[in-house]
């Protein structure tokens, strides 16, 4: 069954500006560039401004201040991007999960299962779980002793949830995510490593999503943390008894080590690390590939690393940063005999 609004259904569901054909039916979204009549796209970075001159889209999500460069009906919005991720959730078809346990299911006795619920093929629900009202498990999840999802919550595939681990309402986790392995907690005693064992769990609160092959390991005395709305992105490391608080989005490949403490609005860029022990404030964005080594106290935007250079340039300044200690001690040396002249 398709779904279609006209536009302007579109604005009054949104409480949104319309200009143009208000009549005209959507069906779907797509980019400034393919796009058709029957399409809604929007505009929010001005790198593709010149494309909404020869755009075939049916409408348009813009802000007020480039209405007048768009040659089809229009959206009129403070935040074009916002308001096309909420319109292009109407056009989403994901399909119905049917109530109840698949034959191939296996659910222990002492686990308690909604009959709202939906669990996949070849699932597993082992002793003292929970699942709550309408939480969808797809093929292959395994949830662990004294493990809890969520009403609402929907893990995709081949999620494992192993054991004291509590997800909240409404989360999302993607195939093959791994929440509540061991930490990795170690001692070395004289010529060998000893095991600590980990004896907390994992929390997660409301509304998160978990990415694609992350890992979320359990705490070693306190839980690991994830407070609501805490966005991951696929193949993130989370070590043991890490806090990350509310609206935190990290992307891809990022890792947090142990006992970190990361604040509320925060942003971090892919393949960026934070180490442990260490605390980030509220309303941090770490870029791409940087590595936190000192907690930072203020909010703001935070960089490390070297960037893209050509090769022989690269080389270059390479040699030269073995120096630098050298020259620093050199300069200071001839600054200090400036001054006794």
């Amino acid at each position: 069954m398709t779904t279609s609004y006209t536009v302007a259904q579109l604005a009054e569901r949104f409480d949104l500006e319309f200009r143009g054909d208000g009549a005209r039916v959507i069906d779907g979204v797509g980019t400034l560039a393919g796009a058709g009549p029957s399409q809604l796209s929007f505009l929010s970075n001005s790198k593709y401004t010149a494309q909404l001159a020869t755009t075939s889209a049916g409408v348009v999500v813009l802000s007020a201040d480039v209405v007048t460069s768009s040659p089809t009906a229009v959206l009129i919005a403070r935040d074009p991007y916002v308001t096309y991720a909420h319109i292009a959730a109407l056009f989403e078809r994901l399909p119905a999960a049917a109530p109840g346990a698949h034959p191939s299911a296996v659910i222990a006795p002492s686990a308690r299962v909604s009959a709202s619920a939906s669990i996949g093929p070849h699932c597993v629900i082992e002793e003292g779980a929970v699942v709550e009202d309408g939480a969808v498990l797809g093929p292959h999840c395994i949830i662990g002793h004294e493990c809890v999802v969520g009403a609402q919550s929907r893990l995709v595939a081949r999620v494992t949830l192993v054991t004291r681990v509590t997800l909240g309402k409404r989360v999302l986790v993607h195939p093959g995510a791994v929440i509540g392995s061991d930490g990795f907690g170690l001692a070395f005693d004289r010529d060998h490593w000893v095991k600590l064992p980990q004896l907390g769990g994992v929390r997660i609160g409301d509304d998160c999503e978990i990415g694609a092959n992350t890992t979320i390991d359990r705490g070693a005395l306190d839980d690991t943390v994830l407070e609501e709305d805490v966005r991951l992105d696929n193949q993130i490391q989370i070590a043991h008894n890490v806090y990350i608080g509310a609206h935190t989005a990290m992307a891809g490949c990022a890792a947090v080590a142990g006992s970190a403490k990361i604040g509320r609005y925060c942003m971090v860029g892919g393949n960026a690390g934070v180490l442990g022990h260490l605390e980030v404030a509220d309303r941090v964005t770490i870029t791409a590939k940087s590595l936190v080594t000192h907690s930072i106290r203020e909010a703001g935007e935070y960089s490390s690393g070297v960037p893209l250079q050509e090769n022989r340039q690269w080389r270059r300044n390479a040699a030269r940063f073995k120096h630098l200690d050298e020259y620093a001690r050199r300069l200071s040396a001839l600054e200090k005999d400036k001054n006794d002249d």
